[in-house]
């Protein structure tokens, strides 16, 4: 599995996601909706979340959060600087792990309680799939919007890096 190649593919996808989500009106990112969250932005806000939990997994120390939705006053630009932070983080973390370290077994508490388990690779895989799975639920608002949504697919984003 080219786990580069995957945090590459997220950071271009949660980058053109936000592009085209930032020409929408600030009342249409907020407006409650019935979707999971309940607006696009807490929307946007649970993704960057859970990736500061498996960032946080991955490094072996507490992420703090009591919820898998926290509540931040902060702005859709805000928002959109952290998920690129993140995702540069994501982007070098796999770059520099190890193939031997790929299978390592990390160990972790789930927000919602119970122990947990998976390999460095398998979490990197999820947090990639993790955010296409709620792209795709904001994608379905959107075409309920009129909006077309921005493709983020893999095939796509591979023909742009040949």
């Amino acid at each position: 599995m080219n786990l580069e190649m995957l945090a590459q593919y997220k950071a271009w996808a949660d980058r053109v996601f936000y592009e085209a989500i930032s020409n929408l009106p600030e009342e249409e990112i907020h407006r409650d909706r019935a979707m999971l969250f309940g607006n696009i932005f807490s929307l946007l806000n649970h993704v960057y979340a859970m990736d500061f939990v498996w960032k946080s997994h991955l490094l072996g120390i507490p992420h703090n959060l009591q919820t898998r939705n926290p509540t931040h006053s902060i702005s859709l630009t805000e928002l959109q600087q952290g998920q690129e932070k993140i995702n540069e983080w994501f982007e070098n973390y796999a770059a520099e792990l190890p193939s031997e370290k790929h299978q390592e077994i990390v160990r972790f508490k789930f927000i919602g309680g119970g122990d947990g388990q998976m390999k460095r690779s398998e979490i990197i895989q999820h947090v990639v799939n993790h955010a296409s799975y709620h792209r795709g639920h904001i994608e379905g608002v959107l075409y309920q919007m009129s909006v077309e949504p921005p493709t983020t697919d893999l095939p796509v984003f591979l023909r742009i890096i040949q």
